[in-house]
């Protein structure tokens, strides 16, 4: 038995990304990303500017690591993946298919992320020669790639690397033209701290960077070379080498980066810059977490990201292959990332560590701004004044839920359908989420009606044209016809006859339209000249269904009078009538298969229940091929063509919507006409309607009925997903110049040209922002508002915030009058007061400003869910971490609610230790549930991690210890306390807890 599990919506974080041509295609680069066990394709548009998530693939495990590498002369890039499956996997991405297909697999050792396993690190030479995997301790693997004589990709058994005692931090690829394949390794070796008992030796140990050579004639791996550094390491970056560059390595450590090389070289050092207009202290420390590299033919340079986000321009200076200068340049600021990818294409694609993530265009390259510039030749670390986006424009997003705390289910909104309201984030880009089942509607334009339309088209004027010509609208008794041009404009003269209602309507032939009305049918030629087909006496169409040689009508009393076009461009009728038993409720037609001249299915449903599958081939017209029964009316019919990926044949699928809100999709055999595969889906209460559009150039149906609903398929695989919209009463394919492939609908008196957006997605989401990273959220009984606690550590309070500014200020006020002699000093003074004067960053982008170790910002936030307005806020005292809340009606005060929010006072995180003191603050919520007011402070001898109402009193976990808490004047008062959960003190009320 094989057990896995597939969650309402995939990992929306992203662990790690990289970039290459994986489809092959000269000038174009994708992304693959890692999301836990999923591996996906991004594609970026370069004309929209939009991310495409073109192959997603759920590999069933881990993905821990992921590297691109291409063979020398190569035109596309193969895919490393690290894992927890032991096992050495190369991938390449096979475009027709649109999917990932395993080139290698070679197990090396044992499943699971173990730190001696490898898996954790992945490096690449350059020139695609070979591929080093190592574990965060002691094993590291090298594998040598080549080319066999059809030019496959070979791999070699692996070359061990291995080191004993030695955890790793990271490893790169060095570029070192075609000499042997070289990797630069940041170790810290362990042996004598084992043997160390006193502890001293671990605080003196030394890290080193290490470069390993894969000598490629003897076949072996060799330890190079050792250098001990005075910093701490976390990040390398490798510099183009060969004829690109002079190679080595930048070595990124705290406060400071330094370039690397083997030979004469020098090791170059700059400080990292510090922000000037933020309120961070002097000594707080700068690490680099992630990296990107541009290089073209002529240039390349770096960009390096620190903890908070603001993004470094790095650029070298050389004389032949000697390195001379490295100078940092301030770029912009965007969200911390885990990883960054600079495209061919001037896309920045930034894969956050936290929130969404996020595609920039760049604009500029940073080199004719004011900004100052940083370099080696400076001993101290210079200063730069954060500022907005100038260099970069972001052009979309990508939702991510990561870190995702919190989650309730709940109709807040009364939508008849329940939402999803999650806290998550971190610091200042943490939200309050709306996430509702549907897929994103991007409304492009809406325009009023003269009255309520039944129905609406769209038709090109000939079968080449790429835009459609004209929007057709029905009323009741009535036809509207609207010109797209560069705004849509009624037409009095297109031939349609605008004094009935239409049935349907579309392109038929090369250059003809056709109308279906009550009374007849209306062949528009191309000339203007019309031809007309009237009903029989005492008859009139009830129904009909076109494609661009056939037509079929439906008069009333059941009767079918089926039309085919000839090679005259003349609708001819066939003599042969056809008539049910029944009365003809919905048809359906399929479109000719390339190469044919007719469509041979055409389906019925009856009002007896059933849906008909009937023959339009000459030899057996108008016979019966298949039936199936439906539990209801069917209120509407459609068949649509599924091309298949892979060339095999396309499959017909009849969707059946009933008249009970129910939908039904079935599979038409191509050659007998059976029918197979039925499944059902119930909709909504009202009858369903169904209309073909176009998503991602294959068929698309829109269904109809109390909302408003969408199956398409992408991704190999059908989507059928509400829409987060108002309900639809019609709707039919929409292409402009201005609008590639969207939908014109109409709902109640207005026509409404829309657009699908982030295909694929189970939940479209509304974003409310906070202000620390969120740690629980309670709902108050039968409203829409939450009590949301807050808190980050090493963050400023509002009045912490406040001092610091001011202590900046005064000691500006006395750079300035110690400066009284020196006119340039006195000036630079006056520009850094009146700077922390207006201080006033915005911390959702530029990030919360850093505080000392140990302090504690935290709030408590009444805030309403649905409209994201913010009701009622209070600011705890800084070193206060509120960590739980609850609603809580004591028997004392049966008339009233309290929040009770849990607090540890003082606590540190590094190194941490539990803190022994805890308070628990009292709120009483406001009658009209729209605030709340502060009552009291109960300090405990412990933190308080947990809350819960037990009837009618609070039970609090104090540290180690359950108490019950009653209501009281000055302070929560103590009822009862257990010290350890097995004793037999518990109370028999409290017992089933446990």
């Amino acid at each position: 038995m094989h057990l896995y599990h597939l969650s309402l919506q995939p990992p929306s974080n992203i662990v790690c990304a990289v970039h290459g041509s994986f489809a092959g295609i000269s000038k174009q680069q994708e992304v693959v990303v890692a999301r836990g066990s999923i591996l996906q394709l991004l594609v970026c548009d370069s004309r929209s500017g939009k991310i495409n998530v073109k192959c997603s693939h759920d590999v069933f495990g881990i993905i821990r690591s992921l590297a691109a590498f291409k063979l020398t002369g190569g035109s596309k890039d193969y895919i490393v993946v690290g894992s927890d499956s032991g096992r050495f996997v190369i991938l390449e991405y096979i475009p027709n298919k649109n999917c990932f297909e395993r080139v290698h697999q070679e197990t090396y050792g044992k499943t699971g992320c173990r730190r001696i396993v490898p898996g954790q690190y992945l490096a690449t030479d350059p020139k695609g020669r070979a591929v080093l995997i190592g574990a965060v301790e002691r094993q590291k693997l090298v594998y040598i790639m080549n080319r066999d004589s059809e030019a496959n990709l070979t791999i070699s058994s692996p070359l061990e690397a291995h080191r004993n005692f030695s955890v790793c931090y990271d490893v790169i690829g060095m570029d070192v033209g075609f000499e042997n394949p070289t990797f630069a390794c940041l170790e810290v070796e362990y042996e004598e701290v084992d043997q160390d008992p006193t502890g001293e030796a671990a605080r003196n140990v030394e890290q080193c960077l290490t470069f390993y050579e894969l000598d490629l004639g003897l076949n072996h791996v060799v330890r190079k070379y050792s250098e001990p550094l005075p910093e701490r390491g976390n990040h390398l970056i490798p510099v183009p080498g060969g004829n690109d560059g002079p190679s080595g390595v930048i070595v990124c450590c705290q406060n400071v980066i330094v370039y690397k090389n083997l030979g004469e070289q020098q090791d170059i050092r700059v400080p990292l810059p510090r922000r000037r207009n933020d309120i961070e202290y002097e000594d707080t420390p700068l690490l680099v977490i992630a990296s990107a590299a541009h290089k073209t033919k002529s240039i390349y340079f770096f960009l390096i990201q620190l903890e908070n986000g603001d993004l470094f321009k790095v650029t070298l200076d050389t004389e032949g292959d000697i390195v001379t200068d490295m100078h940092l340049k301030y770029f912009d600021t965007v969200p911390p990332a885990n990883a960054m990818c600079i495209l061919k294409t001037g896309f920045l694609f930034v894969a956050a560590e936290f929130g969404n993530h996020q595609l920039y265009q760049i604009a500029r390259l940073g080199t004719d701004d004011a900004e100052p510039d940083f370099s080696s030749r400076s001993t101290k670390a210079g200063l730069y004044n954060v500022r907005d986006l100038m260099n970069l424009v972001m052009v979309d997003t990508m939702d991510s839920l990561d870190p995702l705390i919190q989650t309730q289910v709940a109709d807040w909104a009364n939508e008849d359908a329940p939402q999803i309201y999650a806290i998550c984030g971190r610091g200042g880009r943490s939200t309050l989420r709306v996430l509702r089942n549907g897929l994103e509607i991007a409304e492009m334009a809406v325009s009023e009606l003269p009255g309520n339309p039944v129905a609406v088209w769209t038709v090109r004027r000939t079968v080449d044209d790429q835009y459609h010509s004209y929007i057709i609208v029905s009323f009741a008794n009535a036809t509207l016809v609207l010109a797209i041009q560069d705004s849509i404009e009624e037409v009095p003269d297109s031939g349609f006859l605008g004094t009935a209602p239409t049935i349907g309507c579309g392109l038929i032939g090369d250059d003809s339209l056709l109308q279906v009305y009550p009374g007849g049918l209306r062949h528009i030629k191309s000339d203007r000249r019309i031809n007309e087909w009237k009903t029989p006496a005492r008859r009139y169409i009830v129904n009909c269904a076109i494609n661009r040689r056939q037509v079929v009508i439906a008069l009333s009393g059941g009767v079918i009078v089926y039309f085919e076009l000839d090679l005259t461009n003349q609708l001819r009728e066939f003599s042969d009538h056809h008539a049910f038993e029944s009365d003809i409720l919905c048809m359906s037609i399929s479109e000719i298969p390339e190469g044919e001249l007719r469509s041979r299915f055409l389906t019925v449903g009856l009002a007896d229940n059933t849906v008909r599958v009937i023959s339009l081939d000459p030899t057996d017209c108008l016979q019966r091929l298949g039936v199936q029964s439906v539990q209801g009316d069917p209120s509407s019919l459609l068949i649509i063509e599924t091309p298949d990926d892979t060339g095999a044949a396309p499959v017909l699928h009849m969707n059946i919507g009933l008249s009970n809100g129910c939908l039904i999709r079935t599979t038409i055999d191509q050659v007998t006409g059976d029918l197979a595969d039925t499944r059902t889906r119930y909709l909504g209460t009202k009858p369903v309607s169904l209309y073909k559009v176009t998503v991602e150039g294959k068929d698309a149906v829109i269904a109809t009925s109390s909302r408003s609903w969408v199956l398409y398929n992408y991704q190999n695989r059908f989507h059928l997903t509400p829409l987060s919209y108002m309900p639809l009463e019609s709707a039919a394919p929409f292409v402009s110049p201005q609008c590639a492939e969207g939908i014109v609908a109409v709902g109640k008196s207005t026509l409404r040209i829309l657009a699908f957006e982030k295909l694929g997605a189970v939940f479209n989401q509304t974003t409310h922002r906070l202000k620390f990273t969120p740690r629980k959220f309670v709902s108050l009984f039968g409203t829409d508002n939450l009590i949301v606690v807050e808190a980050d550590h090493a963050a400023f309070t509002e009045k912490a915030k406040a001092d610091r500014k001011a202590a900046l200020v005064e000691g500006a006020e006395a750079a300035v009058q110690a400066a009284r002699h020196d006119v340039n000093q006195q000036y630079n003074a006056q520009e850094l007061r009146e700077l922390y004067r207006n201080l006033d960053n915005d911390e959702s982008q530029h990030g919360l400003p850093k505080n000392r170790n140990g302090t504690w910002a935290s709030s408590i936030r009444l805030i309403n869910a649905t409209r994201g307005n913010t009701l009622c806020h209070y600011e705890l005292p800084e070193g206060e971490a509120a960590m739980c809340v609850e609603l809580v009606q004591f028997r004392s005060q049966p008339d009233s609610v309290f929040v009770l929010v849990g607090c540890a006072s003082n606590l540190q995180l590094v190194p941490h230790h539990n803190p022994q003191a805890g308070c628990v603050y009292t709120f009483l919520v406001s009658k009209a549930v729209q605030g709340f007011e502060f009552i009291h402070r109960t300090v405990l001898d412990s933190p308080v991690y947990s809350i819960h109402a037990f009837k009618g009193v609070a039970l609090i976990g104090v540290g180690r210890m359950l108490r019950l808490y009653d209501f009281g004047k000055k302070r929560l008062l103590m009822k009862c306390e257990n010290k350890s959960l097995s004793s037999s003190l518990i109370p028999e009320d409290m017992e089933h807890l446990f």
